[in-house]
C-alpha cells in the first residue's frame, strides 16, 4: 500500500512528499483513517483536521475525540471546527450536504492558510470516484463531471485515489487500525448511499473491475478535458476581465465562439453556476441589462456588455464605527486604513479612488461605515447641489451586483462624507484653508 500510494504521489506530481506540510482532513472514518496512517509513514508533515457539523448528535461528538486522541497518538497538530450546518444550509437557501461542502473546505482552506500548510488531502478513493461519475452522469453533467473527482484542485489532493475501497479495509485490518462507522452512509434519504448499496452492485455484477475502469474512463475523459480546457482558457483570455473581487466576461468575445453555452459554462465553473442556468443566462445575451443569476457561492448581472461576477455574501455587512484616533478598521471583508496629517503644506490630494481625503476639522467623530441605502444622498466632489446616491450610481454605470457592496462613510451627524471607493461629498474637500487632513485608504 505505501509504496501504490507512493507512486500515485509521485507520478502526478500531487505534492513532495516529505517537504510539503500538509493538513489531513480526518473524519474517522475509514478511508480517512488509512490516509492519515499512510501519509505519516511515509514521512510526510502533517497536521489533522476534524469538521463536527452538529447533526448527528452523540456520534458526532464521539467522532471528534476520537480523531482528537488519534491525532495525540501520532503526536500531531489537531485542529477542529463546530459548524451550525443546518442553520447555514436554511441561511442560504442549499442542502444541508452542500452546506457541509462549503463549510468544510473553506474552513480547511484557512487553516491550511493560517498555519502555512502546502495542501489540505483528502481520502476519496476509486469507489468514492465511481460514485461521483455515476451520480454525476444521472443528474446530467459535462466532461468535468465524467472525470469524476479531480487528483488535485488548488490546493486540495487526493493521495488514494488510485486506491480501491477493498484495498483500503485489507490495510487496516493488516495494520490493526480502529475507524469509526458513520450511520449516515447507509441511510437511504441520500442518493449517493443508494447508488452504492442498490446501484453499483448490480453493475459489479456485469463488470467485477468496475472501479478500475471507471477510473481509467476517467483519465481518458481528463484528457479530453485538457483540449477543451485549453480553448476555454484562451477564449477566458480574451473576455474576461478581473478587479479586486469582480469578473467581468465580455458578451460580444463570447459570441464569437464554437458552442458559446459550454464555453461559457466551463469559464463559469469555479462559480458554482449550474449548465441550465448557464443555458438562461445564453439566451439573455440579447435582452436588457440588469437580468440576475445566482449560483450557491455567486451572483451573476448581464449589465450592458458585460457579465459581471461577485461573490454571494453569506452575511450582511452591519454598521461599524470608525473612532478619533483610531487608525484601523476591519469591516465584514473590508478593511480601511486612516491617517490624520497635522502639516497640510505641500500635502498632495491622492488620485486614486481607494483613498478620501477629507477636511478633518468638518468630520465630527465617530465616523460611521455602513451600506448605501434608498433615499441617500449626497454633494458628489465638484458639484454644489445634492444628488441621490441611487442617481449617482446610475450615472457611474456600476452594476447591479456590485451596487449591493457599495458602503458610505458618514459623520456623526449623518452626513455622508465619502462614498467609499467613488467619491468624497464636496462639503468635506481639502481646500487651501484646511489646516487637518485626515486620509482613509480602501485596502
Amino acid at each position: 500500500m505505501l509504496e501504490i500510494v507512493r507512486q500515485f504521489i509521485e507520478e502526478h506530481a500531487l505534492f513532495a512528499i516529505e517537504k510539503d506540510p500538509l493538513l489531513v482532513a480526518v473524519s474517522g472514518g475509514l478511508d480517512s483513517v488509512v490516509l492519515l496512517d499512510v501519509l505519516h509513514r511515509l514521512g510526510a508533515p502533517v497536521a489533522v483536521a476534524h469538521c463536527h457539523f452538529g447533526l448527528r448528535g452523540a456520534d458526532a461528538d464521539a467522532d471528534e475525540q476520537f480523531v482528537r486522541k488519534l491525532a495525540k497518538q501520532y503526536g500531531l497538530p489537531y485542529f477542529t471546527e463546530f459548524f451550525q450546518t443546518k442553520a447555514f444550509a436554511e441561511q442560504e437557501g442549499i442542502s444541508t450536504q452542500m452546506a457541509a461542502r462549503l463549510l468544510r473546505y473553506r474552513w480547511f482552506e484557512q487553516v491550511r492558510a493560517a498555519q502555512g500548510l502546502a495542501y489540505i488531502a483528502t481520502g476519496h478513493h476509486q469507489r468514492d470516484e465511481a460514485e461521483t461519475m455515476l451520480l454525476n452522469l444521472t443528474h446530467g453533467t459535462g466532461l468535468a463531471g465524467l472525470h469524476g473527482i479531480q487528483l488535485k484542485n488548488g490546493y486540495v489532493v487526493r493521495p488514494l485515489l488510485g486506491v480501491g475501497r477493498d484495498d483500503l479495509h485489507e490495510y487496516l485490518v493488516e495494520r490493526g487500525l480502529r475507524w469509526r462507522e458513520d450511520a449516515s452512509n447507509d441511510s437511504p434519504v441520500y442518493q449517493r448511499n443508494l447508488l452504492r448499496h442498490e446501484v453499483l452492485p448490480v453493475l459489479r455484477e456485469i463488470n467485477p473491475n468496475l472501479d478500475q475502469t471507471l477510473h481509467a474512463t476517467a483519465e481518458r475523459v481528463g484528457g479530453a478535458e485538457e483540449i477543451v480546457r485549453h480553448y476555454v482558457a484562451e477564449t477566458a483570455a480574451r473576455a474576461r476581465h478581473d478587479e479586486a473581487e469582480v469578473t467581468y466576461l465580455n458578451i460580444a468575445t463570447l459570441q464569437k465562439t464554437a458552442a458559446t453555452t459550454l464555453v461559457l459554462h466551463e469559464i463559469l465553473r469555479p462559480f458554482g453556476f449550474s449548465w441550465l442556468v448557464v443555458k438562461n443566462i445564453v439566451a439573455a445575451f440579447p435582452g436588457e441589462s440588469g437580468r440576475r443569476f445566482d449560483s450557491p457561492t455567486h451572483r451573476l448581472v448581464k449589465d450592458r456588455e458585460n457579465l459581471v461576477i461577485t461573490p454571494r455574501r453569506l452575511t450582511q455587512f452591519g454598521t461599524f464605527q470608525l473612532a478619533a484616533g483610531q487608525t484601523d478598521l476591519l469591516a465584514a471583508g473590508l478593511r480601511l486604513k486612516a491617517e490624520l496629517h497635522e502639516e497640510t503644506q505641500g500635502f498632495v490630494i491622492p488620485r486614486s479612488k481607494s483613498t478620501a481625503a477629507l477636511d478633518a476639522d468638518k468630520l465630527k467623530f465617530p465616523l460611521t461605515l455602513r451600506r448605501w441605502q434608498e433615499g441617500d444622498w449626497f454633494m458628489p466632489l465638484g458639484m454644489k447641489g445634492k444628488k441621490l446616491l441611487s442617481d449617482f450610481l446610475i450615472d457611474q454605470k456600476v452594476p447591479l451586483n456590485l451596487k449591493d457592496d457599495v458602503r458610505v462613510l458618514t459623520s456623526a451627524d449623518g452626513k455622508i462624507c465619502w462614498v467609499v471607493g467613488w467619491r468624497v461629498d464636496d462639503r468635506f474637500k481639502v481646500e487651501e484653508a484646511t489646516q487637518r487632513v485626515l486620509t482613509i485608504q480602501r485596502l
